[in-house]
């Protein structure tokens, strides 16, 4: 009786809410056909890749491609780099979205704190192009405003290099890219902030707590799983980088500090048209991306978190 009256209450459903699942299925078939189809194209990665006979007609190779790559001077660097630069805006980027949310929830102007919301959200859209310019009018080693404004007040003795040496370099991207991400991440511990119970907050005034304790003993646990959540995304992504902002911050001068994968797989994807190994670069990615995510909810899990799976 019951089995017969499941399928009929399927239908029902689907009668009752057919227009949420149309609206589901444009994202769905929007994800298969341009997320999941394309993965096909992994198979380069373990053939001889001749751009006419495609995918299909290509030479199998197995490995070649990816003994190749590792053999190579230019990646262990690219991937050093990769790493370095992804845990330093990790170290240096990931607090900071905390700290401006919690002060943000404490501010009682609502027009100074809509301003502080604005101009803090405001370089997450600017292009990296517009931000590449700026960061070259600022920091430039002879004409930047940085360098211009120290040595007029005698507070430097020579310029600071900030985009001709490789670890000033790198300190220097990692900044500019805090300042330009730590906005949006704001909104997301905003939102989080804003579901806590209020409830809490009086019981903690109740009890004799100041502000420092009420955000340390409720807002803090509050947004918790929210912090999880994010930096195991964080710690998933630290094999990929995006390719702009390397590319146009850098320069032939720190070349060995700013070669990233994404930068090295345009090299040889594009300019040298080695599209098989530029995939076995791409998958290697992948999977250890995948390795990495997994180990950092699996150790979230067993320490008592929810994770993100």
């Amino acid at each position: 009786m019951t089995t017969s009256k499941a399928p009929r209450r399927r239908v029902n459903w689907f009668k009752r809410d057919w227009r949420l699942y149309a609206m589901l299925a444009i994202p769905v078939v929007w994800y298969l056909l341009f997320c999941y189809k394309p993965m096909v194209g992994v198979l380069i990665a373990f053939q001889k890749y001749n751009l006419f006979k495609g995918i299909w007609g290509s030479k199998w190779v197995g490995w070649k491609n990816f003994e190749f790559i590792m053999n190579m001077r230019d990646f262990p660097i690219a991937l050093r780099n990769t790493l370095v630069l992804n845990f330093m805006g990790l170290l240096m980027g990931f607090p900071v979205p905390i700290v401006l949310a919690i002060l943000l929830n404490e501010i009682r102007s609502k027009a100074f704190k809509r301003v502080s919301q604005t101009l803090m959200y405001l370089p997450h859209f600017l292009s990296w192009i517009i931000i590449g310019g700026m960061v070259l009018e600022i920091f430039a080693p002879t004409t930047g405003v940085v360098n211009s404004m120290l040595l007029k007040y005698g507070i430097i003795d020579k310029n600071i290099p900030f985009l001709t040496d490789g670890r000033t370099w790198q300190l220097t991207y990692t900044l500019v890219g805090v300042w330009q991400s730590m906005g949006w991440g704001t909104i997301l511990y905003l939102s989080a902030i804003t579901g806590i119970n209020m409830e809490l907050f009086e019981a903690a005034k109740i009890d004799g707590a100041n502000k420092l304790q009420q955000i340390w003993h409720v807002t803090l646990p509050g947004i918790r799983s929210t912090i999880v959540v994010l930096l195991i995304m964080n710690i998933g992504q630290m094999m990929n980088i995006s390719f702009d902002r390397p590319y146009i911050m850098g320069n032939t001068l720190v070349q060995d500090y700013c070669d990233v994968l994404s930068t090295f797989v345009y090299r040889m994807g594009i300019t040298n048209a080695k599209f098989e190994r530029a995939t076995a670069i791409g998958l290697f990615q992948s999977v250890v991306g995948l390795i990495m995510i997994s180990t950092a909810n699996f150790v979230t899990k067993r320490l008592g978190e929810d994770g993100i799976w």
